[in-house]
């Protein structure tokens, strides 16, 4: 198996996506590529996935879209940044799965 099934990591896309703009707001492009890499190819997230992520978080208030010019091409682009909102999910969101993780593992033989 190369890759993550879209299946299996679907309730912590919402997760990734949070943790890459806690430091700073990002655009679309740019979180899917960090997303490939640092899964090292093992989860490649589709544009349709992410930006269905991103309209359901922004209605939710976890995230706040934001248009801006890039700095090397000027073309316009719709950044994402975290709310506070947003920052008290994603720490909902790790502390489920770590206990997710736990219990999961008593099935895994070999553990």
């Amino acid at each position: 198996m190369t890759e993550i099934s879209s299946d299996v990591i679907r309730g912590y896309n919402d997760t990734m996506i949070l943790f890459l703009i806690l430091e700073a707001p990002s655009y679309g492009y740019e979180i899917s590529k960090q997303i490939k890499n640092l899964s090292e190819n093992k989860y490649v997230i589709k544009e349709t996935t992410l930006y269905s992520a991103f309209s359901r978080m922004e209605k939710n208030g976890y995230v706040e879209s934001f248009s801006q010019e890039a700095e090397n091409s000027g073309k316009k682009r719709t950044y994402y940044r975290i709310t506070d909102s947003g920052k008290n999910y994603y720490k909902e969101k790790c502390e489920e799965w770590a206990l997710t993780k736990e219990v999961v593992e008593r099935f895994i033989k070999g553990h």
